[in-house]
């Protein structure tokens, strides 16, 4: 199953959860979408909403079926919480911590910056959105892309950055200083019914 390429904004709607991380899409429109979506009233089953939870998150780090169920996978294998290990294993993917550091303004833009190139993993060119950072490595860009426009305009919107990375606005880099507690990830997730929906 390939990657989802098709209007966001909709997607959002129908999951009822902002994907960009900005808010726009549920503040202009806060129901579904389709002629029927304001007066929608459906009642959904246990499996309904296990796999609507299932595909918020998948779709919140663009990522296909294949690669979120391998990484679920990985998530089992680690000691501890299965949920809260898959939650933390999403967070470490190089795409998110440059959304998190605030060098993109949504995670599609941060996939294109590492997918063209313009990102460096401890000085070394990293072009997989899906490689996995360890505590300690640092994020930056190459001297040919630091003046770039997006960039520039991402970080001067971007007002937070979780505690579980150090950024240096001036020289456009931060390091990933240690692996996020559950607390400081996505409340409007419930991964027990992700975990509930591949246990069955």
């Amino acid at each position: 199953m390939s990657r989802y390429t098709g209007p966001s904004w909709k997607l959002s709607r129908r999951l009822g959860i902002s994907l960009s991380g900005t808010g726009k899409e549920i503040e202009k429109r806060p129901y579904a979408p389709g002629q029927h979506g304001p007066n929608q009233r459906k009642k959904l089953s246990e499996y309904g909403l296990q796999l609507q939870e299932k595909q918020k998150l998948r779709h919140m780090y663009g990522m296909n079926e294949r690669q979120f169920r391998t990484l679920f996978n990985r998530a089992g294998k680690m000691k501890g919480v299965h949920g809260e290990n898959f939650m933390i294993l999403l967070e470490t993917r190089l795409d998110n911590l440059v959304y998190r550091l605030g060098l993109a303004r949504t995670r599609r833009g941060a996939r294109q910056l590492v997918n063209h190139g313009h990102v460096l993993v401890d000085g070394k060119r990293v072009d997989i959105p899906s490689y996995s950072v360890k505590p300690g490595q640092t994020i930056s860009l190459r001297e040919k892309s630091q003046n770039l426009t997006a960039v520039a305009e991402a970080i001067e919107v971007n007002n937070f950055v979780p505690d579980y990375l150090a950024f240096d606005a001036d020289k456009k880099e931060g390091t990933f200083t240690r692996l996020p507690e559950r607390s400081e990830l996505s409340a409007e997730i419930n991964e027990a019914f992700i975990v509930e929906y591949y246990s069955r």
